[in-house]
């Protein structure tokens, strides 16, 4: 399992829209904790299906995209939008990636939307809009390296993966989790992440800027592991990472047991 930290791909201009759009989220998240999680706000303000398909207003597909239904949802959204909005919007510039982003957005509810078009659940979340910055950055960087968190049973180590497996690992995630959230009454909107994120890979050459290449090459070699002994963090490269990190996982299981 990949848990994203940062990625090793810096921008050239400073990302002002990804700021704005944390710290939109983040206070509108502040005053949904003051106010103790009102539901009235979410039936007022989140995208429902039915209401969308009966009069085709599309306000709240906007005001959802600000809501959050708890600290893990908007701290896993925002987590993503920190690391790879910065890149994104600096392909496309500030005023594109704002009507990208909310461009991806908006085919991310209408996908869900369309799964249950009479569905009175209120919709929440920024997560279709960042995963349309998820494809964005899939087509421009598939190969930069994510520094990730990797699980492998009890063992945690920080590795530099591509971005391609990591992006790619998340989309197919959202397939497979498909089938358990089928007739639940609430969850996660599983169809809006996928529809965003297509939506995202397919726009972005429309949207970059025309000197802006698909595809860039890594910044940094993949799969250097983070060294736990050195005072600041750092990466050793190891010819056989793979392997050592296997090695050193049994090494360390076999301590705990004795």
């Amino acid at each position: 399992m990949f848990f994203p930290i940062s990625d090793d791909n810096p921008s050239s201009s400073t990302p002002h829209v990804t700021y704005l759009l944390i710290g939109l989220c983040s206070f509108v998240f502040i005053l949904q904790y003051l106010s103790q999680m009102n539901p009235s706000i979410f039936y007022n303000f989140g995208f429902i299906p039915a209401d969308f398909f009966s009069n085709y207003s599309s306000f709240t597909i906007y005001t959802s995209m600000f809501l959050h239904g708890g600290l893990f949802h908007i701290a896993g959204n925002m987590l993503y939008l920190w690391i790879f909005g910065d890149n994104v919007e600096d392909s496309m510039g500030t005023v594109k990636f704002i009507i990208f982003y909310l461009l991806c957005g908006t085919i991310a509810a209408l996908c869900q939307g369309l799964v249950d078009p009479t569905s009175q659940i209120p919709m929440v979340g920024a997560s279709g809009a960042i995963a349309g910055v998820l494809g964005a950055y899939l087509m421009l960087f598939p190969k930069a390296n994510v520094k990730c968190l990797v699980f492998i049973i009890i063992i945690i180590q920080m590795i530099r993966v591509p971005a391609f497996l990591v992006l790619g690992f998340w989309l197919v995630l959202q397939f497979f989790s498909i089938p358990g959230s089928i007739n639940m009454d609430g969850g996660t909107a599983y169809f809006a992440h996928i529809g965003g994120f297509l939506a995202g890979m397919i726009l972005i050459p429309f949207f970059k800027n025309k000197d802006v290449k698909l595809f860039h090459e890594q910044n940094t070699s993949s799969w250097q592991v983070f060294n736990r002994s050195a005072k600041e963090f750092s990466f050793q490269k190891n010819d056989s990472t793979v392997i050592d990190f296997i090695k050193k996982s049994e090494e360390e299981m076999k301590r705990r047991k004795h």
